[in-house]
């Protein structure tokens, strides 16, 4: 059994290592060299990356033991040995897969053509100056892909997971809020060391963006609708949905509220290809009834599977299950 579950870890890990190069190369290719940054301990270090000449990579590193033996003690063993990897082969390969570096190993043959000059500076980036916008949205897009990735198979980068995770635990903000709090902390931080409100600006394009791709990238699209159905013939639709949508339903009871007369309210969850059917079934036997649609971002019950994604060890979300 234990041979097994190595064999079935491989493509988890190796998915895990394809993530962590997309992110990699965001951040030492696009957001590093233009002191860009979307939050997390990777903004932190670029402060002390571009004043002090310390590897993002390897401030990351130092970083996130205390915050992961800090997580540990106050708020439990949550994170698993996926956890552990996702932050070490980050950090390891922001620093190897920057363009200074690749040329050093040999993989990059010339790296006169990324070298821009601004003034008395000399920026290293993978575009000029001049698409710097550009630059900011080719980051944001791939270091929401290599984060989604690595979530996907169950890693994770540390950073501030662990202080988002101590705030919600703590305070009992939502995970979106603690989130919002931290990661602006890091931005305006970022900011007001470089002196440059454009940094904030670019900061939250790259924070959205990033957060985007990595719930795509992680989850895909939102695959479940729900529906709410207002209609006269609530038994006829009712069964069609049982029978032949093949999904359960639930009435509520309402009040129209022109009338105040008694109104019953379907509510039903579908997957999208099951939302065109129900619509040309419910135009068929009710043309009067009123129908709204709505994203489902996640849904726990038979036939739909969870989106939520956990990032503890196997052993541990079983232990949590238990409980």
């Amino acid at each position: 059994m234990k041979h097994k579950n190595y064999f079935k870890s491989i493509p988890e890990y190796l998915g895990m290592c394809f993530g962590a190069v997309i992110f990699a190369i965001a951040y030492s290719w696009f957001l590093i060299p233009y002191k860009m940054t979307p939050g997390g301990l990777g903004g932190l270090g670029q402060i002390f990356y571009h004043l002090f000449g310390i590897p993002v990579g390897a401030f990351m590193i130092v970083c996130n033991i205390p915050l992961f033996i800090i997580g540990m003690i106050f708020i439990g063993k949550s994170f698993g040995a996926k956890t552990i990897f996702g932050m070490l082969i980050t950090s390891l390969l922001t620093d190897f897969m920057s363009l200074q570096n690749l040329a050093k190993f040999g993989f990059i043959k010339d790296i006169a053509k990324y070298t821009h000059h601004i003034g008395d500076s000399t920026i290293i980036a993978f575009l000029p100056p001049s698409d710097i916008l550009l630059s900011a949205i080719t980051g944001a897009v791939l270091l929401g892909m290599g984060l989604g990735l690595i979530f996907r198979f169950r890693g994770s980068t540390g950073g501030t997971d662990v202080p988002v995770a101590l705030l919600q635990h703590k305070t009992g903000v939502s995970i979106g809020r603690a989130y919002w709090i931290v990661e602006s902390f890091i931005i305006f931080t970022v900011g007001i060391i470089f002196k440059d409100p454009k940094i904030v600006i670019f900061g939250y394009i790259n924070l959205f963006i990033s957060s985007k791709m990595a719930d795509l990238t992680s989850e895909g699209l939102p695959y479940v609708k729900g529906a709410f159905i207002v209609t006269k013939k609530t038994d006829v639709i009712k069964q069609i949905i049982i029978q032949q949508i093949n999904r359960g339903v639930t009435i509520f009871k309402g009040e129209g509220g022109y009338s105040g007369e008694p109104q019953d309210i379907i509510f039903c969850v579908l997957s999208r290809n099951q939302v065109s059917p129900l619509i040309d079934l419910i135009k068929e036997h009710d043309p009067s009834a009123f129908l709204t649609l709505t994203d489902v971002s996640d849904v726990m019950g038979d036939g739909f599977r969870m989106r939520k994604l956990n990032l503890g060890s196997e052993k541990q979300i079983e232990k949590n299950v238990k409980i």
